[in-house]
Formats: structure tokens, C-alpha cells, sequence
């Protein structure tokens, strides 16, 4: 307790250290919150999902955040449903099983720009005769437009900009920016104001009824933005957290911890044992680490599982087993390892209690630095496509943004967020790792 009581009191004095821990402080309290709020299976379920699952998100939509610094605001995204203020539902009977149904909508619009789409998605109930639906748009100044007439099925989504007679009757063009523009201005923008979607509907049997989603998709949507496919990137965002820190402490543990059994073992029988392993830890030395990766993925599996193994693999016989195994060399000749061996300790109790010990002060600091290679090395052969195609994280999600062009078409957004988090990780690790080689290795203290 002494001991660790010191060491903390040593990276206390380090800037860089304090820093780097609450980074991965940080980054462990949201993995934690992820997988609590979002179970596995459900960011499976989302990530996976298509338009059933996000039909209220836009596509390509910016974070929300982007306005702040925004000179024109553009619309953000909402919907208006079932128990909403902005949603009013009366029904007025009329006799012999007829009914009225009035829905109105009202939302403020104060925006720059324009939607991308209007959207109501109708759930009816029926037995025979399906209800007919006026709907009317009313406008800030007073103007009422209609905007269609139909009979709704049980199901059934109706498009504003898809309705070929609402854009004949608007004078043609995008039905949606007329439906928003200011008829007072020689330009294209938007009229401010207070709106409203006015539904009437006549249902013509007893028990029919007719409920309505009005989905507003903007040009902006939440935290982090939308993609190709309307999904909240907020889910690969933070379910990239738990999955990267997972791969990158499990690889850099397995590999560092193997690697120094590997070289005391080496190191103490000598003999073959010693020469089996240094020739090993030579041929993997010289072979292609990142192509029998993709060979792997390409050829075998893209399961992170697998990839994690193979990583480990390769990544035991380096040039760390001789640097261990020179320092070994040096503390079996220690004059406490000679007691040891005369009082009769077995050799596994003299490895394991003896020699490995001595090299947990150069364990720690390594282990810590090669977080992040391993973090970037996931990120990197999900780019590449070979990552986990079931899993959401952050190379994935830089891999769909490069598939679909979104640097050409200004998304920024969907690449950033996910490589400033990968560079946000790998700093915390590295000022951490810094720090404790400094603490643990006294001739670099006064550097």
C-alpha cells in the first residue's frame, strides 16, 4: 500500500499524467454508461436497423451544435406524435358510425434554410371502408394551401416532396421549399413564423380511427449527425468507446504479459528452450504484421475476436523478448535468486516469484504506451473494410463516410468525430505512459 501510495504521489506531480488519467478516466465512465444504456443487442439492433427502425432521422444531417457557429441557423430536426403539446386530436361522431377526426400540428419555424422533407406516417383502423384525409397547410401569414386528398390504408407514409400533384399545384420545383418560402421576396428563403398542418379525416365505420407522425427531417439532428442510412452516429460513437479500450487494454495486456513469461522462460532454462525462442521471436521479426492481418480478415474471418487473437499472436515474438530476456539474464545471476535455488524453489516458483517481479516497473509504462497502437490498429483495418462487420466503431464509421464520399460532399462531421475520439484515447494513453516511464525508469526523471 506504501508502495502504491508513493507511486501516486509521483504521477500527481507530472502534468501530463494527472491529464492522461482523466482522459481515461473519462473514457471508462462512458463505456460504462454505453453498455448500460445501450445493451449490446440493442446497438446491434440499431446499427444494423434500416428505415423501420430510423425513418424519423434525415440523412446526411450535421450535428445540432453546428449552428452555434452558424451566421444562418439551419432546421432541426423533430417530430410531432402521439401525446405532444404541438399535436391536438378531436373526434366528432356523426351518426350511423361516421366520425370526424381533426389533427392539428403547430411548430415555430425560425430558421435559414430549408427541410429536406416533410413526412406523415398514417396508422388507420378499419374493417372495410378505409377513411379519407384532407390535409391543409397554413402558413404564418394567413395563406391556407391543400396539400393532398386521399384514402389511408392501415399503413401507409405519404412524402411531401414525392407528391406529384402537390408540386404541379406549387407552381413545380421542390414542393417542400415552396411550401416554406416567403411570397413577399424576390429571393428563395424561407418565411418565419408559426405553421400549421391541419388533417381532417372521416372514418366511416364504428371503431375506426386514424392516427398520424408528422417527421420534420432538417438539415441538422442531434449530438453527433446522421449518415447514409439516417442512423444517430451517437450510437457508433459511444459504443466505439467500450469496443476500442477493450481491444486495446486486452491486446496490449496479453502481449505484454506474454512476452515477458516468454523471455524468463527463455532466460532461465537456456539450452534449446532459449534458441527455439529466439529464433521464433527472428522469423516473426521479419514478417509483414499488418498484410497477415488483411489475409486474415480477407480470407478467414473479420470477427474482432479473431483479429484480437491474431494480433496477440504475432504480437508476443518481437523485440521486446530481448530486451526482457537480457534483463533476466542479468537478475538470475542475483545473489537472492541463488538463495532461492539453494533452499530448493522450483524453477516455475523462482520465474514467477523471482524474475518476473523485477520487471513489473518496466511492465507498466510499455503496457500503457501501446494502448493506443493497438486502439489505431483496430480503427485502421476497419477503414481498410476488414473491420467487425457487426459491430459499431469508430474506424466503421470512417470507412462508411470514405465509401460515401463525405469529404467531397462537406460532411465533415462524420469523419471528425470519430478521429478526433481515436486521437483524444491515444493522447490520454500516451501523456499517461510518458509519465509513468519517467516515474518507474529513474534515469529519465530529470529529462
Amino acid at each position: 500500500m506504501n508502495t502504491l501510495r508513493k507511486t501516486f504521489q509521483q504521477i500527481s506531480r507530472y502534468p501530463s499524467a494527472v491529464a492522461g488519467s482523466i482522459v481515461i478516466a473519462l473514457l471508462v465512465i462512458v463505456a460504462v454508461f454505453t453498455m448500460i444504456t445501450i445493451p449490446y443487442k440493442e446497438a446491434i439492433r440499431l446499427w444494423r436497423g434500416g428505415e423501420e427502425v430510423w425513418y424519423q432521422n434525415p440523412k446526411y444531417a450535421a450535428p445540432s451544435w453546428v449552428n452555434l457557429f452558424n451566421k444562418k441557423k439551419l432546421p432541426v430536426s423533430f417530430t410531432i406524435g402521439d401525446g405532444d403539446d404541438a399535436m391536438t386530436k378531436t373526434v366528432e361522431q356523426r351518426g350511423e358510425g361516421t366520425s370526424r377526426i381533426t389533427t392539428l400540428y403547430t411548430f415555430d419555424y425560425n430558421y435559414d434554410g430549408f427541410p429536406q422533407e416533410l413526412l406523415l406516417y398514417f396508422k388507420t383502423i378499419y374493417t372495410e371502408k378505409q377513411p379519407f384525409v384532407s390535409i391543409t397547410w397554413k402558413t404564418p401569414d394567413g395563406r391556407e394551401l391543400r396539400i393532398a386528398d386521399f384514402g389511408v390504408d392501415p399503413t401507409v407514409t405519404y412524402r411531401f416532396s414525392q407528391d406529384e400533384k402537390l408540386k404541379r399545384r406549387l407552381g413545380g420545383g421542390n414542393a417542400v421549399e415552396a411550401l416554406f418560402a416567403d411570397p413577399n421576396s424576390e429571393e428563395l428563403i424561407p418565411l418565419k413564423g408559426t405553421y400549421q398542418v391541419v388533417m381532417l379525416a372521416t372514418a366511416f365505420e364504428e371503431g375506426s380511427d386514424l392516427n398520424a407522425e408528422f417527421v420534420f427531417h432538417g438539415q441538422v439532428f442531434g449530438l453527433a449527425g446522421t449518415d447514409h442510412q439516417r442512423r444517430d452516429l451517437m450510437v457508433p460513437l459511444l459504443w466505439g468507446v467500450p469496443i476500442a479500450l477493450a481491444f486495446g487494454l486486452v491486446a496490449s495486456l496479453g502481449t505484454s504479459v506474454l512476452t515477458m513469461i516468454i523471455a524468463a522462460i527463455g532466460a532461465w532454462y537456456r539450452g534449446w528452450v532459449d534458441e527455439l525462442i529466439q529464433r521464433v521471436t527472428e522469423v516473426n521479426l521479419v514478417l509483414p504484421f499488418l498484410p497477415i492481418l488483411i489475409m486474415v480478415g480477407t480470407f478467414f474471418s473479420r470477427s474482432i475476436w479473431v483479429i484480437l487473437g491474431v494480433t496477440i499472436l504475432l504480437s508476443i515474438f518481437t523485440g521486446a523478448i530481448k530486451g526482457y530476456r537480457a534483463i533476466f539474464l542479468q537478475v538470475r545471476e542475483s545473489m537472492y535468486v541463488e538463495a532461492a535455488r539453494a533452499y530448493g524453489a522450483s524453477d516455475i516458483r523462482i520465474i514467477f516469484v523471482y524474475l518476473i517481479p523485477r520487471m513489473i516497473p518496466l511492465l507498466i509504462p510499455g503496457l500503457v504506451s501501446s494502448v493506443p497502437a493497438f486502439v489505431f490498429l483496430e480503427a485502421s483495418l476497419a477503414v481498410l473494410g476488414l473491420g467487425d462487420p457487426v459491430l459499431p466503431t469508430w474506424g466503421k464509421i470512417i470507412n462508411d463516410a470514405q465509401t460515401n464520399a463525405a469529404l467531397y460532399q462537406g460532411y465533415y462531421y462524420w469523419i471528425l468525430e470519430p478521429a478526433v475520439l481515436l486521437m483524444i484515447t491515444g493522447l490520454g494513453f500516451a501523456m499517461l505512459g510518458f509519465a509513468l516511464d519517467r516515474i518507474f525508469n529513474p534515469r529519465l526523471r530529470g529529462l
